[in-house]
This record gives C-alpha cells, sequence and structure tokens, in this order.
C-alpha cells in the first residue's frame, strides 16, 4: 500500500501493457504516450502547412448528425501544443493521477473510467445539437481522472497542502470560468460531463452511487386453466385426518392417566374442556353406528 492507500498486486490488472527500456508502461502512461505522440504530428502537420488534410478528424456535432459517426472517436488525436502549458498539465495529471487511479480500481475499470470519459462528451453534445452547436478536438478527460482520483483519495494533501478534493474544485472552477469568458460552450459542457461522470464512475465502485434500474414494460402472463387435482390428492387428506385424531385419542389418554393417579380435581378448565369434547365426539360416533 502507498502513501495515497493504493494497493499493490501482481494479478494482471496491475501488471504494466508494456516496457520501454526497461520502464514498465501501464495503461495511463500509454494513453499520455500516444497523447504525445499525436501532439508532435499535429504539431509537424501544422509546420508544413498539411493540417488541412486531417479537418475529418475533430467533433462536429452536425457534421455527426449527417453521418460522419467517426468523429465521436477521432476528435482526440489532433492535440495542438498550447503556449499557457495546458496540454502539458493534463498529460502530468494523466500520468501521475491516472497511474494512481488504475493501481487501484486495476487496469480493465480505468480503461472502462477513461472510455466513459472520452465518449461522454460527443454522445452529449450530438444529443444536444439541436439546441447548441458542438465543437471538439483534442484531448479530453485529463482534468476528470484527475476528479477520479479526488474523489478516491479527497483528503490527501497535494500542492501546498491543499487536499485532492480541493484542489479538484478550485480547477473545475477555473477551468468553468475560463470557458465562460469565452462563451465556449461546448468546452464547458464537456468538463462538467466528464468530471461528473468520472465522480458518479468512483462512487459506483464504491458502492456509494447505485445506477437506475429501467422496469421496461412486460406483457402479462396467460392465464391457463390447470386441470382438477388428481384423486390422490383427495385420498391423502385421510391419513392427515387418520394423525389428527391418534393425536387426539393420545391426549385424551393422558388426561385419564392423570384423573388415575391424581384425581379428577387435578384436571385444569381447559384439559376438562378437552375431556368433555373428547367424550361427546364418542358418543356423536356411537349414535351414527347405531
Amino acid at each position: 500500500m502507498d502513501r495515497y492507500g493504493s494497493t499493490y498486486s501482481d494479478s494482471d490488472e496491475h501488471t504494466p501493457v508494456m516496457w520501454l527500456r526497461g520502464y514498465p508502461i501501464y495503461a495511463a502512461h500509454f494513453i499520455v504516450l500516444v497523447y504525445v505522440v499525436s501532439m508532435f504530428v499535429t504539431t509537424l502537420l501544422t509546420a508544413f502547412g498539411a493540417l488541412f488534410h486531417f479537418e475529418w478528424l475533430p467533433f462536429n456535432s452536425a457534421l455527426v448528425l449527417k453521418g460522419q459517426i467517426w468523429r465521436i472517436f477521432s476528435y482526440g488525436f489532433l492535440n495542438v501544443p498550447s503556449r499557457d502549458l495546458r496540454f502539458v498539465f493534463d498529460m502530468i495529471y494523466l500520468w501521475w493521477f491516472g497511474r494512481e487511479v488504475e493501481r487501484t480500481i486495476g487496469r480493465r475499470k480505468f480503461l472502462w473510467l477513461f472510455a466513459g470519459v472520452y465518449f461522454v462528451s460527443p454522445l452529449l453534445l450530438t444529443l444536444l445539437s439541436p439546441l447548441l452547436h458542438g465543437e471538439l478536438v483534442g484531448e479530453i478527460g485529463a482534468l476528470a481522472i484527475f476528479a477520479a482520483f479526488a474523489t478516491f483519495f479527497p483528503n490527501v494533501p497535494l500542492f501546498l497542502n491543499i487536499t485532492a478534493k480541493w484542489a479538484a474544485i478550485i480547477l473545475i472552477g477555473i477551468y468553468a470560468l475560463s470557458d465562460l469568458s469565452f462563451r465556449s460552450w461546448s468546452t464547458l459542457i464537456s468538463l462538467f460531463a466528464t468530471c461528473g461522470f468520472a465522480f458518479a464512475f468512483v462512487r459506483h465502485h464504491q458502492g456509494l452511487l447505485e445506477l437506475p434500474k429501467l422496469n421496461f414494460w412486460r406483457p402479462k402472463p396467460k392465464l391457463r386453466v390447470l386441470p382438477d387435482l388428481p384423486a390422490k390428492k383427495t385420498a391423502a387428506a385421510a391419513p392427515a385426518a387418520k394423525t389428527e385424531q391418534s393425536a387426539t385419542m393420545a391426549e385424551v389418554d393422558a388426561l385419564l392417566d392423570k384423573i388415575a393417579k391424581s384425581g379428577f380435581a387435578s384436571l385444569t378448565s381447559k384439559e376438562r374442556a378437552k375431556l368433555e369434547s373428547a367424550r361427546a365426539e364418542m358418543l356423536k360416533k356411537n349414535a351414527g353406528r347405531s
């Protein structure tokens, strides 16, 4: 167990996906390498004026509705480096905090988390296309992975002893204010969608959030008329009645033994009533025979 409370394991879920010059590369690291390579390729294409050949990659909600569904998958492979070093910080989030999340939940669940973060934005913007034109280009999800880490370990101190929970809230707030100032509605929706998905995913993994159950309409089963019970079923009631009668006679015998030993006065009111009821039943049977 490390300082974040993550556990180490030798299972396949916690082994590297590859080795690079003797260094283990886990799923989170591999995703970072893919993004870094895409950034270098995008930079070279921009430098040589060939980026327009790849205009089919970015996400565009209107074009997706026209049938260009591949844009939902390809939008993250164009990463233009910016002077505000946002891409660099995003890669640090994925490399460092993404690895801790992967160590906590395992490779398979981490990849499901990342896939959900990656696809939730274009899918949501496609649904909102009649109300809002959505566009996305470049990697999305690094801050959401950090939000997942902060959900797992909210009280871990990070920068300047600020806990992970408050660091995530501050960063999400700064990014949201930046998107509001530029009226970048697509990026703003993507920010809250990805971070909200990451938070819900972790809570569900922790057993603190249940998925809604969809009760689809089902036709009621047709009623069938069952045949009458077989005669054996009625005959089987006779042994049960005989057993009950034997139990009653045994109680009467016990009461008679008690009278012989201690006298009639030793019987309680309930025992006297039971004896009287048995006597009346015997008189009825005798009268029926005669």
